[in-house]
């Protein structure tokens, strides 16, 4: 099979559940130095760019596994669940793994615990009624954390930095193929019109009654100008790289408030601490609309228009509670502290807000293709665009991001 096999699978899985299994066991069989029996793939709305599900062997062992699936990538080495064992982290460690370019993936022993993602959107359809025990969960793991930054926070030049396969997520995205493939003369549909991407990319913005500070064009500039690892040295930490809650398990039979676990460290490495919190903060918090399109699109309030060349959007989104919880746990229990010790160490970047900015602003623009008709209705293509430049840019008065970061106490220079 050939080295996109994985990419088809992972975008059948969501048309013909079973074809898609069927394809992957002959896949695994191919792969693997052992038999595979039967495969079941388990679409699921947080596997946006992966494949997962459960398989048992020739054997009748029963195991789980899971693949990032990413056909443009510049990175040809994933998946150092060690790296992040010897740092302390809770994370499952995989029975095998394949790190050949295309065929990457890692099988573990069955675990039965429910993944964060979907305890949490449990929580918000009402259908179970432990968030307290979830956020003390949550600032348990976020204090763990910050003492695994703590402790292996170290300079990085920008040449081992480079090679890190967190920047996959980020600066490889921007200028490795998939921007260029999702919205490069491409058009995006608006409620009643459609414009190409170049246009939109030229209009400045006000959200929700927030003018912000540049267009999209020169947020993507920047971001690819500040987000190049070959740009400085660097703080760098031992850390996850993509820790949203589909990586995650939680274990509630364990301790009062439970255990999060971690897994799938296909970023695993040394990098960034601005990096490795981009993908938490947003997808943990923002991103609802991007796992959900058409069920958020059902009850959102949304409008626009354009007055000259300033796209005016007025939205009804904003986070739950819930999430709003995971924003100040990450924010309190791992940002704050490592602001301050940076600042000790005289390592903080004054730029730093914009660095994690421009990292969270990566999230709703290159995870999915917010051009694709078929996946996002035009109210969430706008939503998704809006809350983009929610992310990266400076608006006046500040946005409710900012106004999260400014609680920090931290002084710093903005664009």
């Amino acid at each position: 099979m050939s080295d996109r096999t994985l990419f088809e699978i992972q975008q059948l899985q969501f048309r013909d559940r079973a074809r898609a299994s069927q394809l992957l066991k002959e896949f695994l069989n191919e792969t693997l130095p052992f038999a595979i029996a039967d495969v079941t793939v388990r679409p699921q709305a947080v596997s946006l760019n992966s494949i997962n599900g459960f398989l048992t062997t020739a054997d009748g062992d029963r195991q789980f596994f899971k693949t990032h699936v990413e056909p443009q990538s510049i990175i040809h080495e994933y998946y150092n669940s060690t790296i992040l064992a010897e740092a302390g982290y809770p994370v499952i460690q995989p029975i095998y793994s394949s790190t050949e370019w295309g065929k990457q993936l890692l099988i573990y022993d069955y675990f039965s615990a429910p993944s964060l993602f979907d305890v949490s959107r449990e929580i918000e359809l009402g259908k179970r009624y432990d968030a307290d025990r979830v956020l003390a969960a949550q600032q348990h793991a976020d204090d763990c954390l910050w003492d695994i930054y703590r402790q292996t926070l170290s300079w990085l030049s920008a040449e081992e930095h480079a090679r890190s396969p967190v920047h996959q997520l980020f600066f490889h995205r921007l200028t490795g193929g998939r921007y260029a493939e999702f919205y490069c003369g491409k058009q995006i549909a608006f409620p009643g019109a459609e414009f190409d991407f170049e246009r939109i990319a030229s209009w400045q913005w006000r959200i929700n009654d927030r003018a912000y500070s540049e267009p999209l064009a020169a947020v993507i500039d920047r971001a690819i100008a500040r987000l190049n690892p070959t740009r400085a040295d660097v703080p760098a930490i031992i850390g996850h790289g993509d820790a949203h809650n589909g990586n995650v398990f939680w274990d509630g039979d364990r301790g009062e408030s439970g255990e999060l676990i971690y897994f799938d460290p296909a970023f695993a490495g040394r990098h960034s601490p601005f990096l490795d919190l981009a993908k938490p903060l947003f997808h943990n918090v923002f991103a609802i609309w991007m796992y959900f399109p058409r069920e958020i699109a059902a009850e959102l309030e949304i409008r626009w228009e354009l007055q000259g060349e300033t796209l005016v959007v007025e939205h009804d989104f904003v986070p739950s509670e819930l999430r709003i919880g995971f924003l100040r746990s990450k924010l309190e229990h791992v940002l704050k502290p490592l602001l301050f010790e940076l600042r000790l160490r005289g390592w903080l970047d004054p730029n730093w807000r914009d660095d994690l900015k421009l990292a969270l602003f990566c999230c709703p623009f290159l995870t999915m293709n917010l051009a694709d008709s078929q996946k996002f209705p035009p109210e969430i293509a706008l939503l998704g665009l809006a809350i983009a430049m929610e992310m990266a840019a400076v608006s006046e008065p500040p946005s409710r991001l900012d106004t999260e970061l400014d609680r920090l106490g931290i002084g710093d220079n903005r664009s």
